[in-house]
């Protein structure tokens, strides 16, 4: 390959990557706005696992969980489930969201899936305790 093919190769990567991280950007954004929560808390760092963790109906601490190895791949799968619950879904979907989350988020944020809530159908509260 030519140095000109490379950077052609390079360019189209690039934008390639780009407009997938955008399209990620906007579902996770609906994913949060659906559930009640502030969609731009995917652009702040640590926020956005607190409201992520909202969404799944687990509390904040949890985040100091995924800190330690190991034990951060159960409690990922167990706030995919959260949120896969609480959007409706099934078991099934929880196993798309950990394998394949570029394709089952987008389907949760612009499908017809609406939020159940945590608990008795109620959105978290801001402060991340639940009503």
């Amino acid at each position: 390959m030519s140095n000109a093919g490379a950077a052609v190769a390079i360019v189209i990567y690039v934008i390639v990557v780009l407009a997938v991280a955008v399209f990620m950007m906007a579902a996770m954004w609906r994913v949060f706005s659906k559930a009640g929560q502030p969609g731009w808390a995917i652009f702040i760092p640590i926020y956005n696992i607190i409201v992520m963790l909202r969404v799944a109906g687990k509390p904040w601490y949890w985040i100091f969980l995924l800190l330690i190895p190991l034990v951060n791949i159960i409690i990922e799968i167990m706030i995919m489930a959260g949120i896969a619950t609480n959007y409706g879904k099934g078991a099934g979907f929880t196993v798309g969201l950990i394998f394949l989350p570029y394709i089952f988020y987008p389907i949760i944020a612009f499908g017809s899936a609406t939020w159940r809530g945590v608990g008795a159908g109620q959105p978290p509260v801001a402060g991340g305790a639940y009503r």
